[in-house]
């Protein structure tokens, strides 16, 4: 028994020495391709630093987009060194091990392509919107019933600021589909203002009045002129509309032009001696209409 179990000894240890000694004997032979990979991967790597700067320098001249720099860099540096990578491999003689990870990543891709669809989708549009750059940083936008201003955008949401201080994450994917106003890209905005005057005021004097008011803003912007119209009889007043732009960054430079140009416009008007009436209202009595309060009330009492 005991020669038994010292002749599957010397047969294990017999075995394990001869692997070894194999795996001693190949590592010895591939030595010489190990300091190559490790060299290549070395060389690549410093080529893929050196190759996103000089992405990155280049791009800063063409464009502002940080987020389109930021990606166009980190995808071009990925690119090279993962040609790093499979030369390395190939050197090695792990062509096998190449077509496998490659094989491996075609089906992990279209794996997450179907799990995760909508960040996908939020991914292209933020690059698309990266490129197309229908808005900045620091733009007052509106888009998906939201209004405010942009605080930062990346590759899945765009983020706002809103007038009343909230922040929104808006996808990215429902700000390239949707339509977008940008406020702050013609540095105008245009001001509508509704007022109305009295039936028995001057109309023509009513509006030479309105708009030399509005002249008289501090923001108002001459090259673009003041329309004024008069657009309807109202129940008591003759009612206009008065449009004229203003030079528009921020918010408060919208509303406190609209402000006063409400202030003038009231103020003008009273120096003037032109009413802006307040709505009336006048009561009929009676089944057919017409009558007079105090004539119901006389026919009641003698009935």
């Amino acid at each position: 028994m005991n020669q038994e179990m010292e002749a599957e000894f010397v047969d294990v240890y017999s075995t394990l020495s001869e692997k070894l000694m194999n795996w001693l004997e190949t590592t010895i032979a591939m030595l010489p391709n190990l300091v190559v990979a490790l060299l290549i991967l070395i060389v690549f790597f410093v080529l893929g630093r050196l190759v996103r700067k000089g992405v990155k320098h280049m791009l800063e001249k063409t464009t502002s987009n940080k987020t389109i720099i930021n990606l166009l860099e980190t995808v071009v540096g990925v690119l090279v060194i993962g040609i790093g990578v499979f030369i390395a491999l190939s050197i090695l003689k792990l062509d096998g091990a190449v077509t496998s990870l490659l094989a491996g990543a075609g089906i992990i891709g279209l794996a997450l392509g179907f799990a995760f669809q909508d960040i996908a989708s939020n991914f292209i549009s933020g690059i698309i919107l990266s490129i197309r750059h229908p808005f900045g940083i620091g733009d007052i936008i509106e888009t998906n019933g939201f209004y405010g201003k942009v605080q930062k955008m990346n590759l899945r949401n765009t983020i706002v600021r809103t007038p009343q201080g909230q922040i929104v994450y808006i996808p990215n994917k429902s700000v390239f589909e949707n339509p977008l106003e940008n406020f702050t890209s013609s540095g105008l905005r245009r001001i509508d203002l509704s007022c109305g005057v009295s039936y028995g005021d001057d109309l023509e004097k009513a509006k030479d009045v309105a708009i030399e008011a509005v002249k008289g803003l501090d923001n108002y912007n001459a090259d673009k002129g003041i329309e004024f119209y008069y657009d309807e009889f109202g129940g008591s007043s003759i009612n206009f509309k008065i449009r004229f732009w203003v030079n528009f960054e921020n918010n408060p430079d919208f509303w406190s032009a609209r402000s006063d140009a409400i202030i003038a416009i009231t103020k003008a008007f009273d120096e003037n001696d032109i009413m802006i009436p307040f709505p009336i209202r006048t009561l009929d009595f009676g089944i057919r209409g017409g009558e007079k309060l105090n004539t119901m009330l006389g026919n009641r009492e003698q009935s």
